[in-house]
């Protein structure tokens, strides 16, 4: 819905142009990238269950979730390997009860409102994180 919905929240790139984005930054870092959507909590649960033993940290916008999931966090304090939460808009300036991330309890950074450079930042913490061994977990 990215470029469709609430553009004054979540800007006007799709997720295809923000994502072929995210591939150039991998491609120039040599760091291979793969992405997954979902709008199932249990699918998404059993999805980074798996990429634990697949990969070396996770970029997660779980979207709504952040503030209601309570599955979604234990998830992710269960994991292996750092996870950096990414907000486009800047929950804490929305609805009150957008201002609370159960992930960002647990998550190695939250990273809210920079729209999709969030992206590309929470990339270069996990970079950070998982190549320069300073890994947190």
């Amino acid at each position: 819905m990215l470029g469709k919905r609430e553009a004054h929240h979540y800007g006007a790139k799709t997720w295809d142009a923000i994502w072929s984005d995210l591939e150039k930054w991998g491609m120039k870092n040599d760091i291979p990238l793969n992405y997954f959507q979902s709008n199932s909590e249990g699918t998404l649960i059993d999805y980074l269950q798996d990429a634990v033993t697949k990969t070396s940290g996770v970029l997660f916008n779980p979207g709504a979730y952040a503030h209601t999931s309570i599955a979604l966090r234990d998830c992710v304090a269960d994991m292996s390997v750092p996870v950096v939460e990414v907000h486009l808009s800047k929950i804490h300036k929305r609805e009150a009860f957008r201002a609370h991330s159960y992930i960002a309890e647990v998550a190695e950074a939250c990273i809210v409102g920079f729209g999709e450079e969030g992206y590309l930042l929470g990339l270069e913490l996990l970079k950070h994180l998982t190549h320069d061994g300073t890994q947190q977990r």
